[in-house]
């Protein structure tokens, strides 16, 4: 991430460099020459004051960049009199701190919707009553109720026969888990079946999901420095110029021959070329589907030497997909998919809509079913074509009077029962895949440089290395907390050859990740619109080997950007000796490093193609 650095100039400054430049030679034009050369020093003093300020607070971070040379620049050609190319330089810094201000202006990552989410009021029961609190009142051992549909409030311990809970937004798997008596639950998850109890472990405020928000917010301010180009270049191109300098005025006895130095090494290539570069591979992303908040997110994509990738919803499709229908008592399996599927178009339950999209798919005709009653997140009841069937976990089944065996549970997979005229007649068997795309990701990633590909997930140890062993990723880690993903970003980013990282994930659980992360990528294709917040890019495909191109386009984007950046400092070093000979007074010089400019811009330009 780019360390947020006190910017020279804005559009308003690069705006007023070129009006007051226009204005002095439009003065020159007319004879005024004394008000002309006001405008221009003017002009230059306005850049000085906010450029001086920046320099001086790069020194506190015993950084000194390219910023430097142009306030020595502008400073001695001001004082020498040189005020057209005092206030040359002076448009050109305040454009390309303007330009680097678009590239590197990483927008703010906000945390409204992750708040906003936030359980805000608790159903606490007192004796014979239900009374409304807000979550704040709520105490540890207090006995709240937790209505259908609800966010649950706090971290608790559940009272009731039981609980069925979506647990997506801290664990990312979309299925649903069922809790007995006695089994723990977290705050901000949301009750997917009927109303149950709990009792309070936790005050809201170190609940999960409040713990959640403070890792966001931790990740945010405590990630690594991102060091400009520029800077980098500047550590070696500002001790040669002042030295250049010093002996071209020691020798000759005119100090113009210094400032033209100068002027000639005012390192606008340092400050266009990787910026323009850098804007121009944000364009080209987004024509690839990929939104990037910033061209230091570009450079940092292109530096990337590991990606880290959630499972479910990135590497996987985050749904439920029909793998497998086992008839069980004598009935054909298609069968038995047609009628659960005949049953679930009236529910609106994830599992159900995979049901009927896998009968759609085979091209089964769907009756319309009566008399139907849905149990949320246990099933559903009615009848299809007069016989009575039951769609659901296999105890709500049984429950509805259908009688027989079923198949054993495993690991990864979701089993739905079919119950039909009092026969338990079917499995069906549900499991997320893996994306059709990522299949040639991992050997993509490789071509684009990445040396370390990995899966962390909150999933179990049988899911996560089954789609890992799919996707063909180097390493898998399941069973990842939030705070445990966190944690591994930014202990891969320590590791010597696999910084900077780059994170990939979809859900609420993945921001603390993303937020640490050198680049955090999201899909937002899936709508995680928290996760899209705290993310560096955003993936509006739902396509994850975009992931693989972004990189691509953040290596070509380094790679001119650099070729740039050396053949903008070779042309540079020519002029600054031209004028330390005494060939190039200021005002020539100033011209030279403007030509040297329209070079450098052009081939920065390149980055926008393929």
């Amino acid at each position: 991430m780019t360390r947020r650095r006190p910017e020279a100039g804005g559009v308003a400054l690069a705006a007023l460099a070129a009006a007051g430049l226009a204005s002095g030679g439009l003065l020159h034009a007319l004879g005024l020459s004394r008000p002309g050369d006001g405008a221009w020093a003017g002009t230059t003093v306005c850049l000085l004051i906010p450029l001086t300020v920046s320099v001086v607070r790069t020194l506190l971070y015993r950084d000194l960049g390219v910023d430097a040379i142009a306030l020595l620049a502008m400073a001695g050609a001001l004082g020498l009199g040189e005020y057209l190319a005092a206030a040359v330089i002076a448009l050109m810094l305040a454009g390309g701190n303007a330009l680097e201000t678009l590239a590197q202006g990483r927008a703010r990552r906000e945390l409204e919707l992750l708040i906003d989410r936030a359980p805000k009021a608790a159903n606490r029961m007192i004796r014979d009553r239900i009374e409304r609190v807000t979550v704040d009142q709520v105490q540890v051992g207090d006995v709240l109720l937790v209505r259908a549909g609800e966010l649950i409030p706090t971290d608790g311990v559940v009272t009731s026969a039981e609980a069925i809970v979506d647990e997506s937004a801290l664990s990312g798997e979309p299925l649903p888990v069922t809790h007995l008596t006695g089994g723990e639950v977290k705050g901000g998850c949301t009750n997917a079946g009927e109303a149950f109890e709990i009792a309070a472990t936790t005050p809201a405020a170190r609940s999960a999901y409040a713990g959640l928000v403070r890792l966001v917010r931790e990740a945010e301010s405590n990630q690594a420095p991102f060091v400009r180009m520029a800077d980098r270049y500047a550590a070696a191109f500002l001790p040669a110029t002042l030295v250049l300098a010093t002996l071209a005025w020691a020798v000759s006895g005119d100090a113009h021959r210094a400032v033209a130095v100068l002027v000639v090494a005012t390192p606008c290539p340092l400050i266009l070329a990787a910026p323009i570069a850098f804007v121009a591979g944000v364009s080209r992303a987004a024509r690839a589907g990929v939104l990037v908040k910033g061209g230091s997110v570009i450079e940092a994509l292109g530096r990337a030497r590991t990606v880290l990738f959630d499972k479910t919803g990135t590497l996987t499709l985050g749904s439920p997909e029909v793998q497998n229908v086992v008839a069980l008592d004598g009935l054909p399996a298609e069968d038995v998919l047609r009628l659960a599927a005949s049953l679930d178009q009236l529910s609106s339950h994830g599992m159900a809509a995979a049901l009927v999209r896998e009968a759609a798919e085979r091209n089964l005709e769907l009756s319309v079913p009566t008399e139907v009653r849905e149990h949320a997140g246990a099933g559903i009841t009615g009848l299809v074509d007069d016989v009575p069937v039951a769609v659901g976990s296999a105890g709500f089944v049984a429950g509805a009077g259908h009688r027989g065996a079923t198949i054993g549970a495993i690991p990864g997979q979701a089993h739905v029962a079919v119950g039909v005229a009092g026969r338990m007649v079917g499995t069906i068997v549900l499991s997320d895949r893996l994306r059709d795309d990522a299949t040639s990701l991992v050997p993509s990633l490789r071509r684009a440089g990445i040396r370390y590909v990995a899966l962390a997930t909150g999933d179990i140890e049988v899911s996560a290395q089954e789609i890992g062993r799919a996707a063909g990723v180097d390493r898998v880690y399941a069973r990842q907390s939030p705070e445990a993903k966190l944690e591994l970003v930014c202990a891969l980013r320590e590791r010597p050859g696999l910084g900077p990282v780059v994170m990939v994930g979809d859900g609420v659980n993945d921001a603390p990740a993303l937020a640490a992360a050198d680049v955090g990528i999201a899909l937002g294709s899936s709508g995680a619109t928290v996760a899209s917040e705290a993310a560096d890019a955003v993936i509006a495909v739902d396509r994850i080997d975009r992931v693989a191109e972004a990189v691509a386009i953040g290596r070509r984007s380094i790679q001119i950007a650099e070729q740039s950046v050396v053949a903008g400092l070779a042309l540079s070093a020519a002029g600054m000796c031209a004028a330390a000979l005494g060939y190039l007074p200021p005002v020539a010089g100033a011209v030279t490093q403007e030509v040297i400019d329209v070079a450098v811009i052009l081939n920065a330009l390149r980055a926008l193609g393929r």
